[in-house]
């Protein structure tokens, strides 16, 4: 099917009702070739976590989600250790993160891996 074929059938849905206008700009960006709008919190949130380098007692992995979620670390260090009560499940987790999440990208003038005092 022809690009102005695709489009004018995506109208002619749009007209009848069976397309939002939500629907319809997106489908026709489906089509046109661009990109489809994202706009989900939680798509976002997971690009953004990063492992923590000022919040760490291990790998930064809970100071990290505690910066992404607003939960205090503490709160995540504790499930991490109960969960690690349930058959290590926890501590798998953990290291999982650990490999998967990368680190904060280090700060100017901060040698890597030699905490500033402050």
């Amino acid at each position: 099917m022809s690009l102005s074929e695709e489009l004018g059938r995506l109208g002619g849905l749009h007209e009848r009702g069976v397309l939002s206008d939500e629907e319809f700009a997106r489908a026709k960006a489906r089509v046109l070739g661009g990109a489809p709008e994202v706009n989900a919190p939680a798509l976002l949130a997971i690009n953004a976590l990063r492992r923590s380098r000022d919040d760490r007692w291990l790998g930064g992995v809970c100071g990290g989600i505690a910066r992404v979620t607003g939960v205090e670390g503490w709160i995540w260090r504790l499930l991490f250790a109960l969960l690690a009560l349930c058959a290590g499940t926890g501590v798998l987790v953990y290291l999982l993160m650990w490999i998967l999440i990368p680190a904060d990208p280090p700060m100017p003038g901060h040698a890597p891996g030699h905490p500033q005092a402050g």
